[in-house]
């Protein structure tokens, strides 16, 4: 098939005299051979996978275009921390899908990231504004994970010994969900509060309250944080940005820290991500920050530089004590928000915002005409509506129009609406409801409110004074700023990065394409299963190729990074023990070789941590091993290893180091940040490994982006 060899050729660059020069210079027939040199033997595939023929450019996007038209998205009024936009073309062309930004690695190298740092810094600085706290890290993986992080940084901040951590229930359900996931290994007591009022604040080290709520209401919580912070613990608000814009912030009602999502600033909803998420703190907490912060600097001639400040601190220095294994952000995706603030400018966010919130208010006050009762009389985008047994019909009605509510069960539904709701929208919305009869108003009932964000909550201060949220009013202004910056960094598109990672590739354009096409980018991640069959075909298909290429027995692509990846596959390994009835293999061993990020898993993951010696090659010291799996006994839970290497090599006695462990009844947790070296050779879930996580922007076509976004298959 020529059209193959094409590809491969003109995607991987090489010619055939450059093949053969490879090779006379490694002295072998094939560049195979170089694989099969290295590779254990007893690895090696015996048979090809089977994955199918591939296709051509043409073909490809043909097949995925029949996926794309599987799929059917309504307008979705769901919310739930996500909200439908216009991505500005200028930012969807320039950056989303200019390599001038998605080919760029983590800026470790300042020299050369100097544009991308600059975008980050915007980004860092629109967050700390809008929440109105005075440091914000450089984004984080999404919503619910911030509030992880956040949970953790209460700990380690608050003087209290207490190990509860207070929420209010009326918060996102997944960040709850991922809340209870990472609070019960390490032993946190997750309480959930239906109304948070001063007094179920005294005795926790941290509280955790969403303004707005989830199902929409808006009130200040100053109470609340006040008492929090007189009992010395930590507060936390989970906000909505372009809400901050016109309420008062977290940061002005008294908060510690801020988190939250800033997907609905210009970025797709994606079927649910990625998406940046935000981090932002008082300046007394700035080093318990997780994640990356980009600090201003000097260079050696004194002139302003941007650098990362603080950046290994937790994985590569703190390892085993590090409360966060996160060592990345969703870099490509924060700078799309901070361009999105750029486009708009304060001005033009505010307006957005009044919007918005003008015809929620609008909305309101015709429900409530109608005879419709809402939960909440003061909001910004989002109202919940008495339903009283009636929640069926109104979906089901809503559906024939073309609309998705929230469902919250048989007395409620959710209205979520954001700049892409027309008029004619909330005309639909307004023909649903009157098609369906009104319960009779329960007792107690809300009435209208003269306003429905009164005095009390706005905002006190004004919205993004800097210089780099003013300066660009044409698409000519835009678009020179965006080249500019791009012109201070290094990618793809100019050069190799030579910092010699297996994330340093090209992503054909081709695989990039698709990413945009309307019927991938703006499905709601609760949407109803009718609307998206064609993403979820593609997702299973993918989990089978992967399961092919690694021979495992199933995957999972849930994770958003490869951090995620490991928490999640380490918590499937400590899930595994406790259905034995093994409670006490609570031990992890970890090679000292191993990226820091490991033993930062497994400590979050419930384990203790043992190191694990390497020889004078770097290879893992079996004898070392033997010595550390008789001292742990039957307390091993699991040894976590990295395939080839952290320093590259196969190591040859891998079969005979997951036996060992597997004797004692340990598991193998094999990291595949090096799959690359594998696929197509050997398979970890053949060669004993038990679990394993993938990093698919170093071994398929994610985008580093800069550093993110990613996915982290378990």
């Amino acid at each position: 098939m020529a059209h193959l060899d094409d590809f491969s050729r003109r995607h991987l660059g090489l010619s055939d005299g450059e093949r053969s020069y490879i090779c006379g210079v490694l002295g072998v027939d094939e560049v195979d051979q170089v694989i099969l040199n290295a590779l254990p033997p007893d690895l090696v595939l015996e048979a090809p996978f089977g994955v199918g023929t591939g296709c051509s450019e043409s073909q490809l996007l043909e097949r995925v275009a029949g996926l794309a038209a599987r799929n059917s998205p309504r307008v979705s009024l769901i919310g739930t921390g996500y909200a439908d936009c216009h991505t500005p073309a200028v930012i969807q062309r320039q950056i989303l899908e200019n390599p001038a930004w998605y080919t760029a690695y983590t800026p470790y190298q300042p020299e050369i990231s100097q544009g991308r740092l600059e975008m980050l810094l915007n980004f860092q600085t629109l967050v700390a504004d809008l929440t109105g706290l005075e440091m914000a890290n450089a984004s984080l993986l999404d919503e619910a994970t911030a509030a992880a992080e956040a949970m953790a940084m209460c700990r380690r901040l608050s003087p209290s010994t207490s190990s509860r951590f207070v929420v209010a229930a009326d918060t996102h359900p997944q960040t709850l969900a991922v809340l209870a996931t990472r609070a019960e290994p390490v032993g946190i007591e997750l309480v959930l509060v239906d109304a948070v009022h001063p007094a179920s604040v005294q005795d926790c080290f941290g509280v955790l309250v969403s303004v707005p709520t989830s199902t929409g209401a808006l009130y200040d919580a100053g109470d609340v944080l006040a008492e929090a912070r007189r009992c010395g613990a930590i507060s936390v608000v989970a906000t909505d940005l372009l809400a901050c814009t016109l309420m008062r912030s977290p940061g002005e009602m008294g908060a510690d820290l801020a988190v939250g999502s800033a997907q609905r600033f210009g970025v797709p909803l994606f079927y649910g991500g990625p998406h940046a998420a935000f981090l932002a703190c008082r300046e007394e907490h700035a080093r318990a920050l997780p994640g990356r912060l980009v600090g201003v600097s000097t260079d050696t001639a004194g002139r302003p530089a941007l650098r990362l400040a603080l950046q290994t601190r937790e994985q590569h220095i703190r390892r085993e004590r590090a409360t966060s294994n996160v060592c990345t952000a969703q870099a490509l995706l924060a700078v799309v928000a901070a361009a999105y603030a750029m486009w708009h400018g304060p001005e033009g966010l505010v307006a957005l915002a009044r919007s918005v919130h003008e015809r929620t208010a609008r909305l309101a006050g015709a429900l409530r005409e109608a005879g419709w009762s809402l939960r909440h009389d003061t909001f910004f985008d989002t109202l919940c509506v008495d339903a009283r047994g009636r929640a069926s019909d109104l979906h089901d009605a809503a559906r024939s129009r073309g609309l998705d509510f929230r469902d919250l069960g048989a007395d409620a539904v959710g209205l979520s609406l954001d700049e892409t709701t027309t008029d004619l929208i909330v005309d639909r919305v307004l023909e649903t409801f009157r098609a369906v009869t009104p319960p009779s108003a329960p007792d107690g009932a809300v009435t209208r409110s003269p306003d429905p964000l009164p005095e009390a909550l706005r905002r006190g201060r004004d919205v993004l004074p800097q210089a780099a949220f003013r300066r660009c009013r044409s698409e000519h202004d835009m678009l020179r700023e965006l080249r500019r910056l791009s012109d201070r960094d290094l990618a793809l598109d100019r050069t190799m990065i030579p910092l010699g990672s297996c994330t340093m590739k090209l992503n054909a354009a081709v695989e990039m394409m698709p990413v945009t096409w309307p019927s991938f980018s703006r499905l709601h991640p609760h949407a109803p299963d009718d609307q998206t069959e064609g993403t979820r075909a593609l997702i299973a298909e993918l989990e089978q190729y992967l399961v092919e290429i690694t021979g495992y027995d199933a995957v999972s692509l849930q994770p958003n990074a490869g951090s995620q990846g490991e928490l999640a596959g380490l918590l499937a390994i400590r899930a595994y023990h406790r259905s034995r009835g093994d409670d006490g293999r609570t031990v992890c061993l970890v090679p000292t070789s191993a990226h820091g990020t490991n033993a930062a898993s497994a400590v979050m993951a419930g384990f203790s941590v043992i190191a694990v010696a390497t020889d004078d090659e770097g290879n893992v010291d079996l004898d070392d091993l033997d010595r550390r799996l008789a001292e742990v006994g039957d307390r091993l839970g699991a040894i976590m290893i990295t395939y080839p290497s952290t320093h590259g090599v196969f190591e040859p006695r891998v079969a005979e180091l997951c036996a060992k462990v597997h004797e004692v009844g340990g598991q193998v947790y094999v990291d595949g940040a090096n799959l690359n070296a594998l696929v197509g050779w050997a398979r970890p879930g053949r060669f004993g490994a038990d679990v394993g996580h993938l990093n698919l922007h170093k071994t398929f076509c994610i985008p580093h982006g800069g550093g993110g976004p990613g996915v982290g298959p378990v």
